[in-house]
């Protein structure tokens, strides 16, 4: 299998090794005992593997001393020769984590060239190296001394299974430090293992394998191989049929099968509530299928036919949102093993039906199913796992040309999606604590470029909490999942957000009461100290819960704050200045040869957007949905709209490619670009971009007094 620079430590698929030889220079040392233990998504799964080798030379008393292994013990055991094929099929495309590993590597590449068996140097990581990463202030980086430190266990001192496992124990244990130090995934460990110069000098200098080498170079970043991009650029919405067809429960079901005849569809939805056909939710919604008619002949012969529907329907109805992408639509299908779906709005009302058949033409890859996965996950490590699928999916994606903003709208899908997991995983965790169920109706909701739908691979967090009523115990119980919500998205990578925007804040979470009071007083108040990150709020999608009673505050806060100049104004203007991006002659104002492209691009247009958007009552949420709005309101003029658009593509296009070399190198995403590896043509674009922002600031000013 081969692991993904970009996999989180967390979620690691790994074994864990010891040796146990005849000496300590690696040039004669033989193997007299194998050890290892596996890791899987970042859990040590059993006590471990151990085979005593027999080294075809007598062993030093010196060395039985330590591992207490002599001629005896191995006078019966196979040579390294007869067990190789089984220690290759153990380690063989993994990733190899061991307590001064290059010795270890060292000693069986050369054990393997004696007995003429090839060795294939896998990627690893050595637990020595990273400790003194997390800590440079040790006295030592012995295993007693890491244990020590950690509070772990030392098990079996001295046999190969034993500090393997001790060894895997030292790593887990590690993992939270490492994340304080913003290393959180395989590349970005490797990398800054590499940056210990004087280590891996020592270590060079001993004979042990190279730890400075591009671990496994050849299998870096491979991407899930071609996929079929359709299933990225498209919505649900674009595929569904609509409107939805409804029928009574009581309908015969002879008279639904010829209803599906007439209407050439597969599938009725069975209306279990009273309400109109364009408003009614998916919790009072059944489905009979062309499938449920057919066994119900083949069981009850004709006398099924007269039978009424709710007999045969299926309930509850499995659904998808509209404007869910339709990878999450086919992923959906594949894990329920059902062939229709119910396709609902944000409000959770029926509005269209998707069947297999509509999406016969889209081929399902490894890829697909990340939606899926992320779903399914059900403590942090699976959680992890899947999300650091994620700069695969990308990089797939990039690579069949799918656009930038196509990109980051997935990408931000699956943050909401992670968000809504980390908030499952949480209420999880509350019940088993003891501290029940949630006491009221609430909803998550992400903020920010993930509401937007404009997320990159150098994100943090933007989430909210609104619930339906209470500010007493209510409160105190959603403060602990929100508290639970950021951790869970911290440990997997999505690091908390440095502005505290997040639901384990109170200002970011609230009763619908409490919300509506806040933003009375956001918008009529309007005082410039208490609207720091205000401006992200309009941003607001729901991800989990209830997503009405988000949509409910949203679209308030879009009618309170309309025609407010003052408010609108005070937001721009908290937003900050824009960086200048070009200097004299048009050349780049980089620091360490890059260019922030966020503070000196993205940011301007988004915050340019979304002031005119609230003032103008434009309630929409993307950038360009919000530029074309006003664009249709006859304010601007329309050149201008369209350059912020074509800006924003350029400065988004330039990022993420950016961010999946810099995973690629084992460096955290960010939102600079390194101006030498641009091409004339790109220097050219980018250029323009800059320059159709510049001016920004007064194009703002004039455009929120215009009606």
């Amino acid at each position: 299998m081969v692991v993904a620079n970009a996999t989180p430590l967390i979620a690691l698929d790994a074994v864990v090794i010891d040796t146990e030889t005849t000496g300590l220079d690696p040039a004669v040392a033989r193997i007299v005992e194998f050890g290892a233990v596996r890791i899987q998504g970042g859990r040590i799964l059993d006590s471990g593997y151990s085979h005593l080798v027999h080294p075809g030379i007598p062993i030093p008393k010196a060395s039985t001393a330590i591992h207490h292994i002599d001629d005896t013990h191995v006078a019966t055991a196979p040579a390294f020769a007869e067990i190789w094929p089984e220690l290759r099929q153990l380690i063989d495309g993994s990733i190899i984590i061991g307590h001064t590993i290059g010795f270890d590597l060292a000693v069986l590449k050369r054990e393997c060239q004696r007995a003429k068996c090839e060795f294939d140097q896998p990627r690893f990581l050595d637990t020595r190296v990273l400790a003194e990463i997390a800590e440079p202030a040790l006295a030592d980086y012995t295993m007693e001394t890491l244990a020590a430190w950690l509070g772990v266990e030392l098990t079996g001192r001295h046999s190969a299974v034993g500090d393997a496992l001790t060894t895997a124990r030292i790593f887990s244990a590690l993992i939270p430090k490492l994340r304080e130090r913003e290393i959180r995934t395989i590349a970005e460990a490797i990398r800054a293992c590499n940056s210990l110069s004087k280590v891996l000098e020592e270590q060079r200098r001993l004979g042990w394998a190279d730890t400075s080498e591009s671990h496994g170079r050849r299998d870096i970043e491979r991407t899930l191989g071609r996929i079929d991009s359709y299933p990225y650029r498209h919505r649900v919405r674009d595929v569904m049929r609509a409107p939805a067809k409804f029928v009574d429960p009581n309908m015969p079901l002879n008279q639904a099968i010829r209803k599906m005849m007439d209407d050439r569809v597969s599938s009725l939805f069975v209306q279990l509530a009273q309400g109109t056909e364009s408003k009614i939710l998916a919790e009072n919604v059944g489905i009979i299928t062309e499938r449920d008619a057919l066994r119900a002949s083949a069981k009850h012969g004709s006398e099924a036919l007269a039978c009424t529907v709710s007999q045969f329907m299926s309930k509850p109805l499995a659904v998808v949102p509209a404007d869910a992408f339709v990878y999450r639509a086919i992923g959906r299908m594949s894990r329920l093993a059902v062939r229709h779906l119910g396709v609902v709005d944000e409000n959770g009302h029926v509005i269209g039906a998707l069947s297999a058949r509509d999406l016969l033409r889209l081929r399902a890859s490894e890829a697909v199913s990340l939606g899926d996965e992320i779903d399914q996950a059900d403590n942090v490590g699976a959680l992890a796992t899947a999300w650091g699928k994620l700069p695969h999916v990308a990089a797939s994606l990039r690579a069949e040309s799918v656009t930038a903003r196509d990109v980051a709208a997935v990408i931000s899908r699956e943050l909401g999606a992670v968000t809504r997991q980390a908030a499952v995983i949480g209420e999880k965790r509350m019940r088993e604590a003891g501290e029940g169920g949630p006491p009221c109706t609430y909803a998550v909701a992400v903020l920010g470029s993930a509401g937007r739908g404009e997320s990159l691979l150098a994100m943090d967090q933007d989430n909210a909490l609104v619930f339906e009523n209470g500010g007493g115990s209510e409160d105190d119980w959603f403060a602990k999942l929100g508290i639970h919500i950021a951790d869970i998205l911290h440990e997997i990578g999505v690091p908390y957000c440095k502005g505290g925007v997040m639901a384990k804040n109170p200002a970011w979470r609230g009763s619908t009461s409490t919300w509506n009071e806040r933003i009375r007083q956001w918008i009529r108040i309007a005082k410039p100290d208490q609207l720091l990150s205000v401006d992200i709020f309009f941003d607001m999608r729901p991800v989990h819960g209830d997503g009405r009673l988000c949509l409910h505050i949203w679209q308030q806060a879009f009618d309170i704050a309309r025609n407010n100049y003052g408010f609108a104004k005070l937001l721009a203007e908290n937003a900050g200045k824009i960086d200048e991006g070009l200097g004299l002659f048009g050349r780049f104002k980089t620091k360490e040869g890059r260019i922030n492209l966020k503070n000196a691009g993205l940011f301007g247009i988004v915050s340019t957007a979304r002031a005119l958007a609230i003032c103008h009552h434009v309630v929409e949420r993307s950038t360009p949905a919000r530029l074309y709005g006003i664009k249709a309101l006859g304010i601007g003029g329309a050149h201008d709209l369209d350059a912020m658009v074509q800006a924003q593509d350029t400065f988004l296009s330039l990022l993420l490619a950016q961010q999946l070399e810099d995973i690629g190198q084992g460096r955290p995403p960010s939102n600079t670009v390194a101006v030498k590896d641009l091409s004339s043509d790109e220097c050219t674009r980018l250029r323009s971009a800059l320059r159709s922002v510049e001016h920004l600031e007064e194009l703002t000013r004039d455009l929120l007094f215009r009606s």
